[in-house]
């Protein structure tokens, strides 16, 4: 049936103003003042109202704090205790009721901080910390804002310092000296508007809150911090990546930038990164609502309701105001869809379907109405021409409109000896019979007997399907072909229609698996790239004017097994693990093996693993992980395989810890040296978390000088630690001593690594260089030679030589370094300015600093090469040669003279002419550029100038001519 008309002057009711939270300041409520909570809705009688509170009907009596103006209802005498809580609005006329959406009331209020003051805490330089806020109990949102040193001015977030609004915890990143002091949490309630302060604060902790992502670093030196997502993806134009740093900020956050973002720290020490994930979360959005419908008796009914959101919206259906539950058979509620079938006039009203997450409900009003219909023939009458064949049926179709159903007869109209006979339900040639729940007439012919009931035709031969297997099977990624051939009247024509699993199959959809194939007779069909889900039944049905006919056929489609289920940890040591599963389908073909994999924390992805048997087969569903690392948190999987390939893995199993024993890897990697005067400095790469074998983790540190037979130990009881420094004053620079570096753990004491030497902190070379001479080689280069320093007997090393310079215009504190490694007495720097006066000193260094400086040398760098380019460049073939010509180029008053051109074309040659002699370009084009040079270096190049090959060919081919001219003029 169509849609209620909305110009109908009866009409059921319809919101037109629903109640709103409302958040009332609990100092209000003590002066005596109430609240109003409104609701109106239309509708034709108008409609009364009534209110729930908590879902218990509200009964306004004489004298109670609740009354009704019209649809809204006002709370006078507000109590914090009994009137909290959530309102809903029913409106309701004679075609039923409806439910407002809900509404909350809540009760604002901050109450003071706890009086008692926090001890203070000491932080190291550099650290990162948190200053917890802890607010007093409250209602209503709240903002928070710190004082430093009880001053009037609030502490400002910017890259050091970040407030979350969420906790309002204060974190401080790389704490400086001038962040000592008292903090003062302010908290203030947005509803009430008082503020309260806490007592001076100090607590150190480090949380991550969205969409305000915040990094706290503490290393030294200060690191560069980035951020990344780790899909890959760019940022969007919206997030101002200049202005990061340790905060990552995202305006208006969308479902689009949902994802883990990773924050990286790196200094010259190294790289450590953590990692944080952004959820979007959203209230329901209907996008498809119930209609109002009318309905006949006996008809059935079927609304779907669909809304948006995240989490995923669940539904609900209220009919009249109440929740519907399906007590009866025929009414039945499922992921938002409402269906009754069999309706009567007690299913008419009001219905509502509510779709409702944690973050909120909405709410959609149909209204159904029952009706009752005299019989009337308009929309389905009966057709005037059927086409049948000798002896066959035909199905005559009554089908009036009226509601309830009632008695139908029939009666011979053509032939006056019938035409107001009843025709016997139980006649030869007629039966009456129930279809859809409505009666129909079939008619049984024994001869062609036209005219009486309007049969036109009789066909004599019945159609046939020919060909069909009754089974077929084929393997995952064939391409099969599903035969459908008919025997039928050529005077007929065919129409097939193919079903799979009863449902009627589209070509052209599916995914292009389904194509048909074959000619007139054959309804042939062929389904490509076969998947598993194309298994099943196939029906071929073949419909001809006077009668139709099907058959079906089974496919079996066999491909790689399903996942195994029920993966079990059931025993787990410290290396090994006992796996139990159930198998899958085989889909028909037997599992020949089984694969597990396994995966933790520490892994990328999921990893194959040794299992005792080595190769589990097909029928064993036990097997024994081995390899396995102590106190790790290991996931495994199965995989099962047969002939046609290897199927989807399983469910994971749930997380399983193996048992924890004493460590037995030793740090990679140790070295060390360096470090201040009188220390020994050992350093090594820690152990990656799964190879500790257990809590307690640490390092023992041995070390002994050379010669001596006792060693001495440090604990170092961090994990994380790389380094231990050893101080001593009596240790002599850069002495060697043994080292070696173990581990430990609650469970006991693992190996030492290998003893390798490590020296003593050295210091820095005692004497400068001497006989330093510098020369300028260019305008832009000046070369530097010193006598090389020897050891000494106080083992001070030279590692290399350090060169500082600076021009006359300069101070020395801004020169620039250049180093040399090794024993090189004599360095180039490269990159000066022309006709200018430099100053150079020379110092040794090594891992301890710098030595003290050469006496100061000074040298004048040559003047400026040329800046003018070659001019007018030309080029003619004379006698098989390419001339190239230019015209002399002239220095300014402060360049260098001119001494001679470099030519390339296409090698690099040098004259003192303005003219050069090349071969012709039989290979390869010539690209010829020319620059003038001096003693300050090379000058501007001139354009580039192209000579192609086919011109030195076709040149060569006219070699007869004593002289062909060819010319071109680049000018500059």
């Amino acid at each position: 049936m169509g849609s209620l008309a909305e110009s109908s002057v009866l009409q059921s009711p319809v919101f037109t103003k629903q109640p709103g939270s409302i958040v009332y300041p609990v100092e209000t409520v003590e002066n005596g003042r109430e609240v109003v909570f409104s609701c109106e809705a239309r509708g034709s009688p108008a409609p009364a109202y009534r209110w729930k509170l908590n879902g218990t009907e509200i009964l306004p009596k004489a004298g109670s704090h609740f009354s009704l103006s019209g649809g809204n209802l006002r709370i006078s005498r507000l109590n914090r205790d009994r009137d909290a809580g959530t309102y809903q609005c029913l409106a309701s006329n004679s075609f039923g009721t409806i439910v407002s959406r809900e509404a909350s009331l809540t009760f604002a209020y901050l109450e003071s901080f706890k009086t008692q003051r926090r001890s203070p805490v000491s932080v190291r330089e550099g650290q990162g910390m948190v200053l917890l806020c802890g607010p007093p109990p409250h209602s209503g949102d709240l903002v928070f804002s710190w004082i430093f040193n009880e001053s009037t001015t609030f502490v400002q977030q910017e890259t050091r310092r970040f407030i979350s609004q969420e906790t309002g915890n204060l974190y401080i990143a790389k704490v400086e000296p001038s962040d000592v002091g008292n903090y003062t949490c302010v908290v203030t309630n947005t509803v009430t508007k008082t503020r309260v302060q806490a007592p001076p604060d100090y607590n150190p902790e480090s949380e991550l809150f969205p969409p305000f992502l915040f990094f706290i670093s503490s290393p030294s030196p200060a690191p560069s911090i980035t951020w990344r997502r780790e899909d890959g993806a760019p940022f969007p134009r919206k997030v101002d990546t200049r202005k990061t740093n340790g905060v990552l900020e995202i305006p208006y956050f969308q479902q689009d930038d949902v994802g883990t973002y990773e924050c990286v720290a790196e200094n010259s020490r190294g790289m450590n990164k953590v990692k944080g994930k952004l959820s979007f979360y959203a209230p329901p959005h209907l996008i498809e609502k119930p209609q109002d419908v009318q309905k006949l008796i006996d008809d059935s009914l079927v609304w779907e309701c669909k809304a948006t959101g995240k989490p995923k919206p669940s539904y609900r259906w209220m009919k009249n105001g109440e929740n519907l539950e399906s007590t009866e058979e025929r009414i039945q509620v499922a992921n938002g869809v409402l269906s009754i079938s069999r309706l009567t006039l007690s299913d008419t009203g009001m219905y509502q379907c509510v779709a409702g997450n944690k973050h909120g409900e909405v709410y959609s009003n149909a209204e159904l109405r029952v009706i009752a219909a005299a019989p009337d023939f308009s929309h389905n009458q009966l057709r005037s021409q059927t086409m049948v064949k000798v002896g066959g049926d035909v199905l005559v179709e009554c089908r009036p409109k009226m509601s309830p159903w009632g008695v139908i007869s029939w009666r011979k109209g053509s032939d006056p000896a019938h035409r107001d006979r009843v025709i016997g339900l139980n006649g030869r040639k007629f039966q009456m019979i129930m279809k859809n729940t409505k009666y129909t007439a079939r008619l049984h012919l024994s001869a062609c007997d036209q005219a009486a009931y309007k049969i036109t035709k009789c066909v004599s031969e019945a159609s046939v399907i020919t060909t069909q297997p009754s089974t077929l099977d084929a393997t995952v990624g064939e391409s099969v072909v599903l035969p459908c051939q008919v025997s039928h009247d050529p005077s007929l024509e065919l129409k097939f229609t193919w079903f799979f699993n009863e449902q009627l199959i589209h070509f052209g959809s599916h995914d292009g698996f389904f194509e048909k194939v074959g000619g007139h007779s054959a309804g042939d069909i062929m389904i490509r790239n076969i998947q598993l889900k194309h298994a099943g039944k196939y029906t071929c049905a073949v419909q001809t004017k006077v009668d139709s006919i099907s058959v079906a056929l089974d496919l079996i489609v066999r491909g790689p097994p399903a996942p195994p289920t029920q993966i079990h940890v059931e025993e787990i040591t410290d290396t090994t693990a006992s796996l139990s599963w159930r198998p899958g389908p085989d889909n028909h073909s037997p599992i020949t093996a089984y694969t597990i994999q396994a995966r933790t924390p520490f892994s990328l992805g999921w990893q194959a693993v040794t299992t005792v048997p080595e190769v589990v087969g097909g029928r064993q569903l036990t097997a024994v992980v081995i390899d396995l690392n102590p106190w790790v948190e290991y996931e495994f999987r199965v995989l099962a395989s047969n002939r046609i390939g290897t199927g989807e893995p399983s469910k994971p199993s749930k997380q399983a810890r193996t048992k924890s024993t004493s460590p037995k890897v030793t740090p990679a990697n140790v070295s060390g040296g360096g470090g201040s005067r009188s220390e020994l400095v050992i350093t090594w790469e820690p152990v990656p978390e799964e190879l500790q074998n257990g809590p307690g983790f640490g390092y023992v540190v041995a070390f002994r000088p050379h010669g001596a037979t006792g060693w001495m130990q440090a604990a170092v009881p961090s994990p994380e630690a790389s380094r231990y420094v050893f101080k001593n004053e009596s240790i002599q620079p850069f002495s060697p001593f043994h080292v070696k570096v173990g581990v430990y753990n609650n469970e006991g004491e693992g190996p030492f690594g290998p003893v390798i030497t490590i020296y003593s902190a050295e210091e820095e070379p005692g004497r400068a260089p001497t006989r330093v001479r510098a020369r300028s080689l260019s305008a832009a280069e000046i070369e530097v030679s010193w006598k090389a320093l020897p050891w000494n007997a106080s083992k001070r090393r030279v590692l290399g030589y350090e060169l500082r310079y600076w021009s006359k215009s300069e101070r020395e504190d801004t020169a620039s370094v250049q180093r040399t490694v090794g024993n090189q007495t004599s360095s180039v720097i490269r990159g000066l300015r022309g006709s200018t006066s430099y100053y150079i000193s020379v110092r040794a260094y090594n891992t301890a600093g710098t030595g003290p400086p050469s006496s100061t040398v000074n040298v004048t760098t040559k003047k400026p090469p040329p800046s003018q380019p070659p001019d007018k460049v030309m080029w003619n073939t004379s006698n098989s040669k390419i001339i190239v010509n230019w015209e002399q180029v002239k220095a300014l008053e402060n360049e260098s003279e001119v001494t001679g051109y470099k030519v390339s074309a296409p090698h690099v040659m040098e004259t003192n002419t303005t003219s050069v002699e090349l071969a012709l370009p039989t290979d390869e084009d010539y690209i010829i550029q020319i620059k003038p040079f001096g003693e300050g270096g090379d000058g501007s190049s001139s354009r580039q100038i192209t000579i192609p090959k086919t011109a030195g060919q076709t040149l060569s081919r006219e070699k007869k001519n004593n002289f062909t001219l060819f010319t071109f003029f680049i000018i500059n």
